[in-house]
């Protein structure tokens, strides 16, 4: 028996000088969650949160970095027959393709004409969280939150049928307002000039509520000792709206603005396609619905992977810009 456990004592010692034996687990199990570093602790507490990323996380690297992949046939004459790397490598070919396209100048400019628009409206939404956040009455403040931000959760598609109802020529509701006040019944979306108004307006209505309770979270982080002291110090709405208010949401403000001149050229792509027609194409054209014309329909993979990897440098140049500009000027920015 001795020389049993005189043998196991000395081939414990081996095992343990070659690292092939664990000595932390002969201690507690408390004692040896006390020696792991912190993430691994917080990781081990944790994991059941953890677990419930990984559907999340699979998804996002599928969809999001596996097609990065595919970027390369912007710079190939790619054919399906020939797959990724059997194609033709071109270079910058498609690229050049693109700018010296003869309506190049009237796509990049239909694109802007719509973004700086759309950005012009970018303060309305401040504008009514701080009339809703001057409320008294909750259920009225309630009554108006949910009537705003209700048409943000309508598909693009039925707000896009709601706009054509409402504006069709002879039954819908705008053109019926007209006559009653002595105008001539139009077609709206035969109207090149009407495109991008009825584009955005209808954009506001549909996201104006969203972005409202965004800055009514922000603005509940407002010091209501601080507006006290503003009050007996005789300051009015107005003056804790300027002082208070404003200054308190300024970096959300500032964050959210970063974050919408990032799409500069980008436009979505359902909406500019379901409000199309013939009539209004050359307002209408934008480079989201010409990749599409080029992409899907002509075949141009590597055309419109040409054209969109365009598009994204131009927006990630525009929100590196904007971002440097808001931390040089309020020290807010995205990093």
């Amino acid at each position: 028996m001795k020389r049993v456990s005189s043998f196991h004592v000395n081939q414990d010692e081996t095992l343990q000088d070659h690292g092939l034996f664990d000595a932390d687990r002969k201690l507690p199990a408390k004692k040896r969650f006390a020696k792991l570093s912190g993430f691994r602790k917080i990781a081990l507490k944790n994991y059941q949160w953890y677990l419930l990323l990984l559907p999340g996380l699979a998804a996002t690297f599928i969809f999001s970095y596996l097609p990065i992949y595919g970027v390369q046939i912007a710079f190939r004459d790619f054919r399906v027959s020939l797959g990724f790397w059997g194609s033709e490598w071109v270079g910058l070919k498609h690229f050049i393709r693109f700018i010296t396209y003869p309506a190049f100048g009237q796509i990049v400019r239909n694109t802007l004409s719509i973004t700086l628009y759309s950005l012009a409206t970018f303060p309305l939404p401040l504008c009514a969280a701080l009339l809703m956040n001057e409320l008294r009455s909750v259920a009225l403040k309630k009554t108006v939150q949910m009537v705003s931000y209700a048409p943000h959760f309508l598909s693009t598609v039925v707000v896009c049928g709601m706009i054509k109802l409402f504006l069709d020529r002879e039954n819908g509701i705008v053109n019926s307002l007209v006559v009653l006040l002595g105008g001539e019944r139009a077609s709206f979306l035969s109207l090149p000039e009407m495109f991008n108004d009825i584009y955005v307006w209808s954009g506001v209505w549909q996201n104006i509520g969203w972005y409202t309770i965004i800055y009514l979270a922000a603005l509940s982080g407002v010091s209501q000792e601080l507006v006290e002291a503003a009050r007996i110090d005789g300051a009015n709405r107005l003056h804790i709206i300027r002082h208070i208010n404003i200054p308190t949401i300024l970096p959300t403000v500032i964050i959210l603005f970063i974050l919408s001149t990032g799409t500069v050229l980008s436009l979505g792509f359902e909406k500019i396609f379901l409000l199309q027609n013939d009539l209004n194409l050359g307002r209408s054209t934008v480079i989201s619905t010409y990749v599409y014309q080029v992409g899907l329909v002509s075949g141009q993979y590597s055309y419109s992977t040409a054209i969109n990897l365009f598009n994204n440098i131009v927006n990630v140049i525009v929100l590196v810009s904007i971002n440097k500009v808001a931390r040089s000027i309020s020290e807010v920015s995205l990093w």
